[in-house]
């Protein structure tokens, strides 16, 4: 889920949301995850994506950077497109993909514009019902296949599931999942989520090669990096080793704060302000894609 800042639009013509397409399309062939659904709002967005070896952050970081660039390049203007990051849950797919994809084709229902999902231009329900031609960006084939071997037959029982739903409204669950607002599963998926996400993951980060590795790439020594004040570029060097300590494990904020002398929340603050600047700044993304790498245990690609 991915919504404008402030509330505001992300489209604004039919030439916004062919171009967010085409970084869909784009992003599925690089990096190879599998688009089972989608639904673009006047002010946000729903995809079901599933990602195979590239994290789910670098996609939509990728994708919301360059659509970001197109709306300020179109419109002559600047700043912030998007809210922030992007609001993700890890979905037992078994228990919860089919009804996640018809709580995204009714999104325009719920919010009364369109009578039918059918109706609604921006939604990958079209493809599903054969009414628009699939691109090769758009997976149907599996959901189609849960209701029966024949084409004609499993799309008409998928319009008659999706229509009986049209009279549920809001669903918590797909918005907050059922553990800590990260996964929508029971216990045994969640349990057996977490273990894969942390294989390989048992070295742990050094605090000192995150500053050493922040350090070197911005061409500073650690008395210039520790020294207070707001100068640049001490301070946004300061701000990404947070960003890294933030996001690695077997390090905290609370060390990286210690050992720089520093208040806790104005580190988190100024993770989070640059956080923000990644999506619009195509040379800082690339910085901290590299440092990351440097970093970052191989084994680890969660």
């Amino acid at each position: 889920m991915l919504r404008g800042n402030s509330g505001q639009d992300i489209f604004f013509d039919d030439g916004d949301y062919m171009r967010f397409f085409l970084l869909l399309q784009q992003a599925a062939e690089r990096h190879g995850c599998r688009i089972h659904a989608y639904c673009l709002m006047t002010n946000h967005l729903h995809l079901a994506l599933q990602v195979g070896e590239v994290p789910l952050s670098r996609i939509m970081q990728n994708v919301g950077f360059r659509y970001t660039q197109h709306i300020n390049r179109k419109y002559s203007r600047s700043g912030h497109l998007f809210q922030g990051r992007y609001k993700a849950l890890l979905v037992d797919a078994d228990s919860y993909l089919l009804e996640l994809i018809r709580y995204i084709h009714l999104n325009p229902i719920r919010i009364g514009l369109a009578a039918l999902p059918e109706d609604y231009p921006w939604s990958s329900h079209g493809h599903y019902l054969g009414i628009t031609p699939v691109p090769p960006w758009v997976v149907v084939q599996w959901a189609l296949s849960q209701f029966g071997e024949t084409s004609q037959v499993a799309i008409a029982r998928f319009a008659t599931f999706v229509r009986d739903g049209m009279g549920e409204g809001h669903r918590s669950d797909f918005h907050r999942g059922t553990f800590e607002g990260r996964a929508l599963g029971d216990e045994r998926f969640v349990e057996n989520a977490l273990l894969r996400a942390n294989e390989g993951c048992e070295v742990k980060v050094a605090l000192e090669q995150i500053v050493e590795s922040v350090c070197t790439d911005y061409g500073l020594r650690l008395a210039e990096f520790c020294r207070a004040g707001k100068m640049q570029p001490a301070a946004e060097a300061r701000a990404l080793a947070a960003l890294l300590v933030r996001n690695a494990p077997g390090v905290t904020l609370q060390g990286l704060a210690a050992f720089l002398g520093r208040d806790l929340s104005s580190l988190s603050q100024a993770a989070r302000r640059l956080e923000l600047r990644i999506l619009e700044d195509g040379e800082l993304c690339r910085r901290v894609s590299r440092i990351e790498a440097k970093v970052r245990n191989p084994g680890c690609q969660t």
